[in-house]
């Protein structure tokens, strides 16, 4: 998922599995899963916004259902050198803009996909 704050450039991942909470409540299939889909996640985020650092993080202060963040990081974001989630919640981006990125990070991931016979 793409996080809608203007601010930062922030995907989230959610596995599809009901009542995790926690990595370890993940299968060891799963576990790998989720690892892959977190490298393909910082790749697509480095591609797009090439960002000075991308923060990768499960919290689950809020929402219990086990998530990972994956955030590109300016020197110059409103928020460096503090997490993200010191500062409040952003205002959302402008719905053209929103939907400009969302087509950008479809075409990276595209591109950075393996091919399959």
């Amino acid at each position: 998922r793409l996080k809608d704050d203007a601010r930062f450039t922030w995907l989230m991942l959610i596995p599809r599995r009901a009542g995790i909470v926690e990595l370890t409540d993940l299968t060891a299939a799963d576990y790998a899963q989720l690892t892959a889909e977190i490298l393909a996640a910082t790749k697509l985020v480095q591609e797009v916004a090439r960002p000075d650092k991308v923060n990768v993080a499960t919290l689950g202060n809020v929402v219990a259902q086990m998530h990972v963040h994956v955030i590109g990081r300016f020197h110059s974001d409103v928020a460096w050198p503090d997490p993200v989630w010191c500062h409040g919640a952003g205002p959302a981006m402008p719905a053209h803009a929103f939907g400009a990125l969302f087509d950008r990070y479809a075409k990276a991931a595209a591109a950075l996909a393996p091919v399959r016979s």
